[in-house]
């Protein structure tokens, strides 16, 4: 699987796709939609798409394809490369979504919470296989949220349709399960390949399982902290994990209309622009590396 579009900017979004079979042009067929990392504060989520024609599901069925949280890593690579081996009949497409992109969403002034954002991913990548020509004839989804509301309004999207979402859906339709393989390998590799863009002293690659409640994710998140910059891009700093660090680790912000007066001294950011190695004892953050900027002591 090549991301080298989401390596050289892992800010935004991608779309990766296989190409589609000519059968699948033609031929009436299945299609199953599922994500692989909604819940990690780390790392970017996947949503996939995989699809074959009705006539051909049995040989979809027969590569023993199974909900990817139930398979190791091992498995998902090897029952992904047999769907790109039988390419002749299963064609698949992927939107990566980055932390920044998550967090920046749902913390914008205008909230676009997760389910939206997972709903509208969702439904973008269906449009997409009918948009490259694939005669889309049933979809099976995993479901995010309520089921019924989520059926009625991919329905209403999709009319000539046949749609069904359920919850475990990867467990229940072969289709989905090829799906939740495909984003599950593309997340995987994503976080294993990860292009930090920050200058990060000790980087840290051992994340844990990249989830909240995991004791080493949080302790790499407390290791990884800047007091004024925060996280990593590689962060979803929406997440109230995330949040509960900075709020403990790093520096408050005072603003120029707020009560409070403009004390300097410990715990004020301006503390970090001055010259005194004690209270700046990191390299200069990117930002000020990237500007050529140093601290000035006279104006």
């Amino acid at each position: 699987m090549d991301l080298s579009e989401l390596e050289r900017d892992n800010t935004g979004r991608c779309r990766l796709s296989s190409p589609v079979p000519p059968v699948c042009l033609k031929e009436p067929c299945v299609l199953g939609v599922d994500e692989a990392g909604r819940g990690p504060v780390l790392g970017p989520m996947v949503y996939a798409i995989c699809y074959c024609p009705l006539s051909r599901l049995e040989d979809l069925e027969a590569l023993k394809v199974a909900d990817s949280k139930t398979l190791s890593e091992s498995e998902r690579d090897r029952l992904f490369a047999k769907m790109e081996k039988d390419g002749d009949f299963v064609g698949w497409a992927l939107d990566v979504l980055s932390p920044n992109l998550i967090s920046t969403s749902m913390l914008g002034r205008v909230k676009y919470n997760l389910n939206a954002l997972s709903h509208d991913t969702a439904t973008g990548l269906v449009q997409f296989a009918l948009d490259q020509g694939v005669n889309v004839a049933q979809v099976f989804v995993d479901t995010v949220g309520l089921p019924e509301t989520y059926q009625e309004r991919l329905q209403q999207r999709f009319p000539g349709i046949e749609v069904t979402v359920k919850a475990k859906a990867d467990a229940l339709y072969p289709v989905v399960s090829a799906a939740s393989i495909c984003a599950k390998v593309a997340r995987d590799q994503a976080v294993k390949n990860w292009k930090f863009v920050e200058k990060l002293q000790d980087l840290d690659t051992d994340y844990g399982s990249g989830y909240p409640n995991d004791p080493k994710t949080k302790a790499w998140l407390r290791k990884h902290v800047d007091p004024v910059f925060g996280f990593p891009q590689f962060v979803r700093f929406s997440w109230r994990t995330a949040q509960s660090i900075l709020e403990s680790e790093a520096e408050d912000v005072t603003w120029e209309d707020s009560e409070t007066g403009d004390q300097e001294g410990p715990g004020k950011i301006k503390s970090y622009f001055s010259e005194s190695p004690q209270t700046c004892p990191r390299l200069p953050h990117r930002y000020f590396q990237e500007r050529g900027l140093g601290s000035a002591t006279v104006l």
